[in-house]
């Protein structure tokens, strides 16, 4: 076979072959991303393999010529790509660049008391992921019509819509074949779950989602995506829903410097779950509605690497003066109709303590520092596990709150159904100082039970009283007084309060006091 028609053979194999790929596996055509290397060392191969092999059925009509070098120069190409590449990545390593690894990511220090409100129990999220994914197919089953059809995705993002903290996942198609039944009309609608209140519901949409995940085609979300922004490194895709419910993918847009060195996103792309249409954003420009624009483990890798080389590489190596690193694991605080990540920082000897905690906008970026030493959240859990130890509860992660001025975690223990049991709260600064009470009693009862046991004053409004009616009652071994005001309002105080005056209080009396308001309200100051 003659060198003109081999040639053309291997170009259009490997032409052929590299469009299945780019099919297949969607690599960003983008120098700066290691997969996009990757392929062109792949299809190098394809083509010095066909031009080599269909050569040797020539060798006879010495039409090829074994010890012509330029045979083999596609099978040189993966070699320089690997020394460029990991020449390239050497030069931007953090060796020579310790500086701009410490400064990917820009951190304030800040207030706990002045950036983190008081808790407000009635917007808390205490429904974690596992609770929803759980609710969510609760919902799904009770749905006959459609639950051979279509399952629930376990994506369940946490978002801010319109001041309800909830999670939002899409249904999935079941199967290949039921993808192939219901594509016309596409995917019916979304689950959402309200963090605060656990409850959970299917939301049908007029017109069904034609992109998801797991469509096949270019109904696939990725694929979708990849051939409309070919050269685009993508993020961590997650599904989100604007103020009207409208169901978006939303793919954040990585940035780097070398290959896949310093990461950092520079855009994000939204594409409508119904129509397909999309719409790119530089992250300035980015929808407000929208909460996730960088994941938590971009944002941990940043911090991670703000910690360890903010005094240069050599320290890294040698004193590890300053040195610190994020604790394992991390959870969300809805603030300001955004949704922030927050995680606990340690010395880079990984003790058992944290020096404070970082808070992050998952939107801007914006990051800030909370210099709150005390226990790190798996030694909460496990102080947390410790008080019913005898039931094998497991610990859900810490929700970090500001409980009267105070840094304090609170904890759910869930038994082997997933059922949250038991409410801990445990403080920050010292996890001995641990209360467990019984979920049935409600979040703000198991947070006075805290308060109460510890000696700490609840921050309220001020009032005075005068008392009409008065009775006191044991709970758990602690004595409580019911009051009614002239009023006729209501209230609940216990003799930790104060000791010296409550046991003698009567009918009539006008009293000064700090309360909370709840369906009784609580006292937690009387003067």
């Amino acid at each position: 076979m003659k060198k003109g028609k081999r040639l053309l053979i291997s170009i259009l194999v490997t032409l052929i072959s590299g469009f299945i790929m780019f099919y297949l596996f969607l690599p960003a055509l983008n120098i700066h991303d290691f997969g996009f290397w990757f392929f062109v060392i792949v299809l190098s191969l394809i083509f010095g393999t066909i031009n080599f092999g269909t050569g040797l059925f020539s060798i006879r009509k010495k039409e090829f010529d074994l010890r012509n070098k330029s045979n083999y120069y596609p099978f040189i190409v993966p070699f320089i790509i690997i020394v460029g590449v990991t020449f390239i990545n050497l030069f931007n390593g953090p060796f020579f660049r310790a500086s701009k690894y410490a400064h990917r990511i820009e951190v304030i220090n800040a207030s706990f008391t002045d950036e983190i409100k008081e808790v407000d129990f009635n917007t808390l999220a205490i429904v974690d992921k596992n609770s929803s994914r759980k609710l969510g197919d609760r919902v799904m089953g009770s749905m006959g019509e459609l639950v051979s059809q279509f399952d629930v995705s376990n994506l369940y993002t946490q978002i801010n819509y319109n001041d309800e903290i909830i999670r939002v996942t899409p249904l999935d198609y079941a199967d290949l074949i039921k993808y192939f039944t219901n594509r016309g009309n596409g995917i019916p609608g979304y689950v959402t779950v309200n963090s605060v209140t656990g409850e959970s519901k299917l939301v049908k949409l007029d017109k069904g989602m034609k992109y998801s995940e797991n469509a096949i085609f270019f109904e696939n979300v990725y694929r979708k995506l990849r051939f409309k922004y070919p050269f685009d490194v993508f993020g961590t895709l997650n599904f989100e829903i604007d103020n009207e419910g409208t169901p978006y993918w939303i793919m954040p847009v990585s940035s780097f410097s070398g290959i896949n060195q310093r990461e950092d996103i520079d855009g994000v792309i939204i594409l409508n779950a119904i129509t397909g249409e999309s719409t790119k954003y530089s992250v300035e420009d980015a929808p407000t509605w929208i909460d996730h624009v960088y994941s938590p483990e971009l944002i941990i890798s940043q911090v991670d690497d703000w910690g360890k080389y903010l005094n240069g590489f050599w320290n890294t190596l040698f004193g590890q003066k300053g040195m610190k690193m994020t604790t394992d694991g991390y959870n969300y605080i809805a603030m300001n109709d955004d949704i922030y990540m927050y995680t606990g920082i340690t010395s880079i000897v990984s003790d058992e303590s944290n020096l404070g905690f970082i808070l992050t906008n998952l939107r801007t970026k914006e990051t800030k520092f909370f210099d709150c030493p005390g226990a790190e959240e798996y030694s909460a859990m496990d102080s947390a596990k410790g008080q019913v130890q005898q039931m094998n509860y497991t610990s859900s992660f810490p929700i970090l709150i500001n409980l009267s001025g105070r840094p304090t975690y609170v904890i759910s223990l869930k038994d082997d159904a997933g059922l949250v049991k038991m409410y801990a709260f445990v403080d920050v600064a010292d996890y001995q100082k641990v209360v467990v009470t019984d979920a049935s009693n409600g979040i703000s009862n198991a947070a006075y039970n805290y308060l109460n046991n510890n000696g700490i004053v609840m921050k309220g409004d001020d009032l005075e009283i005068t008392i009409s009616e008065i009775y006191n009652v044991t709970i758990d071994g602690n004595t409580y007084y019911y009051l009614t005001d002239s009023d006729n309002n209501k209230y609940r105080v216990s003799i930790k309060i104060n000791s010296n005056k409550l046991p003698f209080i009567k009918v009539g009396d006008k009293i000064n006091i700090t309360y909370t308001n709840k369906e009784i309200r609580e006292i937690t100051k009387l003067k």
